[in-house]
């Protein structure tokens, strides 16, 4: 056995200063890179957080959805890159500081695959979340029918969809359980009428009536703001069985094509009955033919046989 003396110490005891301070070092070098990664992210965060605020801002129907909507996301992005390198500066301090991170990583994705089988309904609506506020799909404050239930939109989260119907009936839909979605007023909507009038009604006559009053509901001060376009009048769209079929179609802001179609409707019905212009509606006209007479009834004394 070596006798332990100061010359021997000395040398041993500089080459552990030399190693920790080597080591040291990389460890600061990486929480260094690690925190300049971090900040980093957060400015390029927030600079995504603008752009897609300004490009979502003049277009949206409920103020703050398109600031909801940015934080949202960016949100998501921030907690899932603010992991990862967390992880991977852990990962780094770990091995210089000479532990074998190798069991840690397989136990990690032993659990990681456990958690993934357990909850992959939960990850698929987290994912189908994403992308669908990501792509803009749907916002607060939109009409939409899922899966053939329509509802205006109350919450949007990355698991649920949660819609409101006419009766009051509150609808959620996991993000991940949608097969259909369509949003009734996106960016603009339409009201559109197919119109039945009598055969004997001369079709450009009625067309321009019904011009005529788009016209007139969209002068009127109470709804201009209402339509994005002037009436569209597209023709004569079938010839029904008692009926010319004429359509026509409103573009209106969001959420504004019931109060348009209302009060259109209401117009029309005057404008027709002040033209007298007719509404063909379902009826049925009984006849008495004359080919067979009626039958012949004889009163009989109750003294006489019925057979005399």
């Amino acid at each position: 056995m070596a006798e332990l003396s100061f010359e021997n110490v000395v040398p041993w005891l500089l080459t552990v200063v030399e190693k920790a301070g080597e080591a040291g070092l990389r460890i600061a070098l990486i929480l260094v890179i690690g925190y300049l990664g971090l900040r980093f992210l957060r400015l390029g965060l927030q600079q995504l957080e603008r752009v897609i605020i300004l490009a979502n801002e003049p277009g949206e129907q409920v103020p703050g959805t398109a600031r909801k909507r940015a934080a949202t996301l960016t949100g998501i992005l921030r907690t899932i890159a603010s992991a990862v390198i967390w992880a991977i500066m852990i990962i780094e301090v770990l091995h210089q500081i000479g532990l074998d991170i190798r069991p840690i990583l397989a136990g990690a994705g032993i659990i990681g695959l456990a958690v993934g089988f357990g909850a992959q309904n939960l990850i698929r609506d987290l994912i189908s979340g994403f992308f669908l506020i990501l792509e803009d799909q749907i916002r607060l404050g939109d009409v939409a029918v899922i899966n053939g239930t329509g509802g205006l939109v109350e919450a949007i989260t990355f698991r649920t969809i949660t819609l409101r119907d006419f009766s009051g009936v509150v609808h959620i839909f996991p993000n991940g359980a949608i097969t259909t979605l369509s949003n009734m007023t996106k960016e603009w909507s339409a009201f559109v009428l197919d119109m039945g009038v009598a055969y004997k009604e001369h079709p450009d006559r009625v067309m321009e009536v019904m011009r005529q009053v788009g016209e007139d509901l969209q002068n009127d001060p109470n709804f201009r703001d209402k339509f994005v376009s002037p009436i569209e009048i597209i023709g004569v769209e079938n010839f029904a069985d008692s009926a010319i079929v004429i359509r026509i179609r409103i573009k209106t802001r969001p959420l504004e094509q019931w109060n348009v179609g209302r009060e259109y409707r209401r117009r029309l019905k005057l404008a027709f009955d002040a033209q007298r212009i007719e509404i063909p509606f379902p009826h049925r006209s009984l006849y008495v033919g004359e080919a067979s007479g009626p039958f012949k009834v004889q009163v009989l004394p109750a003294d006489i046989p019925v057979n005399a």
